[in-house]
């Protein structure tokens, strides 16, 4: 009789169905409903304050019904806090079953039998990963991680399975990025990324390009020689899901710009103004705003970017490296207008998607039809303080392979000191020194690199005094008191360059002799490129950030990864 009640019971709701499974674990439910609650939470189906806020007024609702019409004052605590934990269980059955399914409960029930260990941790995979919630796929991809070589050999195929599925979910559907990310990536390395996505989608592929770099340079098994792991490191970083920009659209009725693309070029220009005007008007997801609000108590006032970081940018097959913004938010304000320049940042970067510049590119690479989405990144800068001013004293780019593509090349390095022109990397190339690394020393005449002749004759700053990003003149920073001044410069005494001394009092030279003179960091960066070269079996262009590091007298370095993307 009880299997006959209970297959009437299944037929009846999918949401009876779960009541029915989750009854035959009484004293493992609450957790087994704590595991429902965190996947409708991670896959944008309701967030946490919106979720407690229904539970609220159903209980509310549930005390009329039941004939109290004073609920404030007529039920004590203990008796609310009861009717309140029974309408949250009721809920989150209602809503699982209506938007998740009752096929993924079991998964989540032998999830939840494995962490507390009332299951045999068996090496076969008794599930489907393509369906399966996020905290299934992790908690096996650790436990084959865990296994001695002998076992896990014997269930690598299980956890590249894994690998592949949390890759698809978190990064990219690109077969080549695929192919060699699960070869880099462990499993906490995609749960460090699944930790810092704020909504539904992938981060994108310059946040991709990133994390990738970043790890094969870090995977000491990946490569003999030189271990470069203790020199380097990726910023700080948080993600904003791809699938975050198609709520921002329809919430905000910006759906009816999509024809965008589909205009002559004139038309395009035009329409573009008017949708960056109407699109920072826009109201961002409620839910999104709650997420930003804590994120910004972890940046806690430190200058950030809000970079983009669409599907397309730094795709294997075709760059769109420079074709979307990144925009600099000094954070130097008050809550709310710090708050705002957040905000504002992402309206910017959701509407650069309709960037002219960005539809001729995917035109041209047959992509025109492609229904974009972008996602972000948001990032605390890479600087230092000299005064009032945050900087950082170098940043660069460094590609493999030279223009000429020779096969002898140890590759080149492209330096600037301070925040990028435009905030676009490819902004302004030419203000840049550009040092090849098979021949570091070598350099023009003296006199070129003297102020008003030097390529880079002013220097982008945040200054924190006027809450503001402006330039000012380089040499205005090159002072004998400026902390950084060995390594990026020299003075020119009798028409040649020699290293700063504490006597010095120039004139100075923006050489960046003091970097190239130095074996460690000559070999720090032949040593990355060529690794990175190798990993993606083509020329690589790297973004980077060089924090100097002083030892006992000495100096070390320390490459902060940005960006990387295939050479173009």
């Amino acid at each position: 009789m009880a299997d006959i009640k209970a297959s009437t019971l299944r037929s009846k709701t999918p949401t009876i169905e779960i009541y029915v499974k989750l009854a035959q674990y009484p004293i493992l439910s609450d957790q087994i409903r704590m595991q429902m609650r965190q996947e409708l939470f991670s896959r944008g189906i309701i967030n946490q304050i919106d979720f407690e806020f229904e539970v609220k007024n159903l209980a509310l609702e549930s005390q009329i019904r039941e004939g109290l019409n004073d609920p404030y004052s007529q039920e004590d605590d203990s008796t609310w806090q009861k009717r309140l934990a029974t309408v949250r269980d009721i809920h989150t059955d209602n809503l699982f079953a209506n938007n998740i399914g009752v096929v993924l409960l079991d998964q989540l029930i032998q999830d939840v039998l494995q962490h507390e260990g009332r299951v045999s941790q068996g090496i076969d995979l008794t599930f489907n990963p393509e369906i399966a919630p996020w905290a299934l796929l992790f908690n096996q991809g650790r436990i084959y991680e865990a296994l001695p070589p002998p076992q896990r050999a014997a269930v690598n195929h299980h956890l590249e399975e894994l690998k592949v599925v949390l890759i698809k979910r978190l990064i990219s559907d690109q077969l080549k990025f695929i192919g060699l990310a699960k070869k880099v990536f462990s499993i906490e390395d995609l749960h460090w990324i699944y930790e810092r996505l704020v909504g539904a989608g992938k981060i994108g592929g310059k946040a991709a390009g990133m994390v990738l770099a970043w790890k094969i340079l870090e995977k000491s098994s990946l490569h003999s020689g030189t271990d470069i792991r203790g020199n380097l490191t990726m910023p700080e970083a948080y993600f904003i899901g791809s699938e975050s920009v198609y709520e921002f659209l329809s919430i905000n009725n910006f759906n009816r710009f999509n024809n965008q693309k589909y205009l002559d070029e004139q038309s395009q220009q035009l329409k573009y103004k008017e949708i960056i005007s109407t699109f920072m008007e826009g109201h961002l997801p409620d839910r999104l705003v709650t997420h930003l609000r804590e994120l910004m108590q972890r940046i806690n006032k430190r200058p950030f970017v809000v970079r983009s970081s669409s599907l397309l940018e730094d795709n294997l097959n075709q760059s769109f490296f420079g074709v979307y913004e990144s925009i600099i938010c000094t954070n130097q304000a008050s809550e709310s207008e710090n708050f705002k320049q957040l905000l504002d940042a992402i309206r910017r970067i959701y509407a650069c998607t309709f960037n002219p510049a960005a539809i001729k590119k995917r035109k041209m690479h047959r992509l025109l039809d492609y229904d974009e989405r972008m996602a972000i990144i948001i990032q605390p800068l890479i600087g230092e303080e000299y005064g009032r001013y945050y900087f950082p004293p170098i940043m660069g780019f460094g590609l493999s392979a030279s223009q000429k593509q020779e096969k002898n090349s140890d590759g080149i390095l492209q330096l600037a000191v301070g925040f990028n022109d435009k905030n676009q990397p490819e902004g302004s190339p030419h203000l840049r020194y550009t040092i090849e690394l098979k021949n570091p020393n070598t350099r023009k005449s003296p006199t070129e690199y003297l102020p008003g002749r030097s390529l880079q004759s002013n220097i982008k700053v945040i200054d924190k005094e006027a809450d503001s990003l402006r330039e000012i003149p380089l040499y205005d920073i090159m002072t004998q008191d400026f902390p950084r001044l060995p390594q990026i410069a020299s003075s020119v005494v009798n028409e040649r360059f020699q290293p700063i001394t504490p006597d010095a009092n120039g004139p100075f030279a923006l050489t960046f002799l003091g970097l190239t003179k130095d074996p460690k960091f000559v070999r720090l960066m032949r040593t990355a490129l060529s690794r990175l070269e190798k990993a993606y079996n083509m020329p690589i262009k790297v973004e980077f950030a060089i924090q100097i590091i002083e030892k006992r007298g000495d100096v070390d370095y320390k490459i902060h990864i940005l960006q990387c993307h295939p050479q173009s």
